[in-house]
């Protein structure tokens, strides 16, 4: 794998970052096969981008949200994913703040470990560009929750992230490792368990819920399993709605 070149400016900012952000321990890398593998982790705001890029090795590339990497587009996205529930009465302030994030979110994305990610028919740019990377023996991350609650750790999963397992076992015979992490922010750490096969000749229905549901469960039960800590949510909500990995509630899958 050719290492990725960056801009000057980029890391600055990354540099920047690491010294305020701090450090986060990686546990259980023994847990990656020696051959490339999906990660999945939970999204836990902007620490896990931000966590993944300054502390995964440099052979994990991470799924990213397209429109970050678009001038035109950022605003519309970054308010709408990012502070969409603030309070009505400072949303005026944030949709400023997304137009003024826009050059530094090009900047930072195109430059980072990342793979764009599109919901339109650009998609398929992305598993291309992702079956290519897995070739080289670089590892994926992917943060798949959506605007769904399933539990006080983890929101609801997209699961058509588990297509691109059906794409390259078609490609190489291959059949790619799906492998669970934990991003505990407060603890300052990140926690990687043991991971699920894909499975070629099962129908891609089955796989998708069979390896999402055993990944959503298994960042659960490693939280879970954690000393008492304040979970950093999917969403952006008021911090006073934040759980702890003790707080046990369920929703349906």
């Amino acid at each position: 794998m050719t290492k990725k070149k960056t801009s000057i400016l980029f890391r600055i900012i990354k540099g920047l970052v690491r010294m305020f952000y701090g450090k986060m321990e990686v546990v259980g890398l023994e847990n990656l096969p020696e051959s490339h593998a999906v990660i999945v982790a939970n999204h836990s705001q902007m620490n896990g981008p931000i966590a993944c890029e300054l502390f995964l090795p440099d052979d994990c590339y991470i799924w990213c949200a397209g429109e970050m990497m678009h001038l035109k587009e950022v605003p519309e996205y970054a308010f709408t994913d990012f502070w969409s529930q603030k309070s009505k009465w400072t949303q005026p302030l944030y949709k400023v703040l997304s137009y003024l994030i826009a050059p530094l979110s090009v900047c930072i994305f195109n430059n980072a470990r990342t793979i764009a990610v599109y919901k339109d028919m650009r998609i398929m740019s992305t598993f291309k560009e992702t079956i290519k990377m897995l070739k080289e023996n670089v590892n994926i991350v992917i943060f798949p929750e959506k605007d769904e609650k399933h539990n006080n750790i983890v929101y609801q999963f997209q699961e058509n992230f588990i297509d691109v397992a059906k794409l390259y076992y078609k490609k190489t015979g291959i059949a790619l490792t799906f492998v669970p992490m934990y991003i505990a922010p407060k603890l300052k750490k990140m926690y990687i368990g043991k991971g699920i096969c894909f499975q070629g000749e099962n129908p891609i229905e089955e796989e998708r819920k069979r390896i999402s549901a055993y990944l959503a469960d298994e960042i659960t039960d490693m939280a879970r399993n954690l000393p008492v800590h304040t979970v950093v949510p999917y969403r952006n909500i008021p911090k006073k709605y934040y759980l702890t990995n003790k707080d046990i509630t369920e929703v349906p899958r």
